[in-house]
């Protein structure tokens, strides 16, 4: 959840197996309609429908997903989530600089933006040599 200007949003967030975001969005309700909403638009954009949905245990979620994806499995168990909820802290922290956002529109456009900036500069240094790494930052900063 963010306050746009005293006011609650809550942040839908879809993120991969590896921690990567893949889409998010920003809207005022938290219930079945919006999580239909987002589930069509993430399979809209996918184009396809994921093996596995992994969502913390919010009714809503249950609901829209017997709506829009009855045939994928749904996880829902304590901490299956976490890589989703890990992903938060980089927004809070760049939220938190900005001091907060001005319009739901300007907070949609600046979470996508830096949604897939953290993409390409989430290289996991400890996994590789020192080489590589540098090779895939430079890359990084050419795109």
């Amino acid at each position: 959840m963010i306050t746009i200007q005293g006011e609650h949003q809550y942040l839908w967030r879809a993120v991969d197996q590896d921690g990567d975001t893949i889409d998010i969005l920003v809207q005022r309700r938290r219930n079945k309609q919006a999580a239909v909403l987002f589930f069509r638009r993430l399979i809209k954009g996918q184009g396809g429908e994921p093996r596995w949905l992994m969502t913390d245990k919010i009714k809503s979620y249950g609901a829209a997903h017997r709506t829009t994806m009855p045939i994928v499995e749904h996880i829902n168990h304590v901490y299956a989530n976490k890589s989703a909820e890990v992903s938060h802290q980089p927004t809070r922290q760049r939220e938190y600089h900005m001091r907060g956002f001005a319009s739901s529109t300007q907070a949609q456009r600046f979470l996508t933006l830096h949604g897939l900036r953290q993409n390409l500069f989430r290289l996991g240094r400890h996994l590789m040599q020192a080489v590589n790494y540098r090779l895939l930052r430079t890359q990084s900063f050419q795109i």
